[in-house]
């Protein structure tokens, strides 16, 4: 029997090369909003809503009713505009249970203050592996897939997957382990996991870094991924992939927007407390990472 297929509407940010997802039920009107984006200028310190707004003006177009607002990772190369979208668009904002080990370890590294809890309470529900959760007469699925990070969450609806950044396009490959809590013997077995899916499986990415003289795309298929994807595709073994995905780890710079970026987004999109001055900072560990 072949599955259901929801609606998809990809959004794209070509400055942080990550894409967005508004997938709903037409059936019903109720969507999800995955990996959303709030833009950040790094030279001014200065936040804007431009690409939330398209997720917010389509939303309204199109009458849907936001149930949940999703993370699959507390990203390092973008902020998330979770926060803003709950206000605006109502909805829960979720993400992987395993984020609590996450803000433990950037709590120390940015030497937050007390009030932050790395509890998790910033978010409206941690998931736990094969949570399911409701979207109009569909369901949603959380599948584990750590790696890249700890709390590394796909997100399944029917036909299609949203897969965060444990997998790229298949001419891209994988993503580096070597954050905190990483781990490429995870990672390669996260990937396993998906490849398992049927073959028509719908994969959805959250960034591309595409090689010249192509354009940005962020739909696979399982099929696709395991014959070509140049990291993991069949007949690479756990022990070539780590070896791989370390070396190749060791020669990657920072994302440019990692230290802003984890601050906001293991607060589910929310800013620092404003001080007494009335402005939220954050911080810059000096020579620390």
């Amino acid at each position: 029997m072949s599955l259901v297929r929801p609606d998809i509407e990809a959004f794209f940010d070509p400055a942080t090369w990550t894409v967005s997802y508004v997938v709903s039920d037409a059936t019903s009107g109720h969507c999800a909003i995955i990996d959303p984006v709030l833009d950040y200028d790094a030279k001014s310190g200065r936040t804007s809503t431009n690409s939330a707004q398209m997720l917010v003006a389509f939303v309204r177009e199109k009458k849907l009713e936001v149930d949940w607002i999703l993370e699959t990772h507390a990203h390092a190369d973008h902020l998330s505009s979770a926060h803003f979208l709950k206000n605006e668009l109502g909805g829960r904002i979720a993400v992987g249970a395993r984020i609590t080990q996450v803000q433990k370890v950037f709590k120390s590294i940015f030497n937050l203050d007390e009030e932050f809890q790395p509890d998790g309470s910033q978010f409206d529900l941690l998931l736990e592996d094969g949570k399911t959760l409701p979207l109009g007469n569909m369901a949603l699925r959380a599948l584990s897939v750590p790696g890249h990070t700890p709390a590394c969450m796909a997100y399944e609806v029917g036909d299609a997957v949203f897969v965060g950044d444990t997998l790229f396009m298949p001419d891209v490959g994988t993503a580096r382990c070597d954050f905190p809590g990483g781990d490429a013997h995870q990672l390669y077995r996260s990937v396993q996991r998906l490849l398992a899916l049927p073959d028509e499986t719908r994969l959805f990415m959250c960034h591309d870094y595409p090689p010249e003289g192509r354009v940005p795309e962020w739909e696979s298929s399982v099929a696709q991924q395991r014959s070509s994807n140049i990291h993991v595709h069949a007949g690479i073994n756990e022990a070539s992939f780590v070896a791989m995905r370390q070396a190749r780890d060791a020669t990657l710079a920072m994302p440019n927007l990692i230290l802003p970026s984890v601050q906001i987004n293991i607060r589910a999109g929310a800013m620092p407390p404003t001080e007494a001055n009335g402005v939220a900072y954050l911080k810059i560990p000096l020579n620390a990472l």
